[in-house]
């Protein structure tokens, strides 16, 4: 795994792990997969999974997906245009 995605998963957990001080790290790590519906083994639990279900977890209830967010256009016309490759 990268350095930047250890640093990522390490800044996010720190704030959700200090909520949950009396877990251990694998405790904590079940959580996490027990609340993003992880229904595979804890082994099979990949970073991206940590990663997104941390950054979601600060976001408020019903909030639009980032990575969604950033193409999301409130214009069907301008969205189209958009998607033509006519405008930026």
């Amino acid at each position: 795994m990268p350095c930047h995605r250890v640093n990522e998963i390490l800044e996010l957990l720190s704030p959700y792990w200090l909520k949950n001080k009396e877990l251990s790290l694998l405790e904590v790590l079940a959580l996490i997969s027990k609340e993003a519906v992880f229904d595979k083994p804890l082994a099979a639990l990949t970073d991206e999974v940590i990663i997104y279900h941390l950054k979601m977890e600060q976001e408020e209830k019903g909030a639009m997906i980032p990575g969604i967010a950033k193409d999301c256009e409130n214009d069907f016309y301008q969205a189209l245009l958009k998607a033509r490759g006519f405008t930026d």
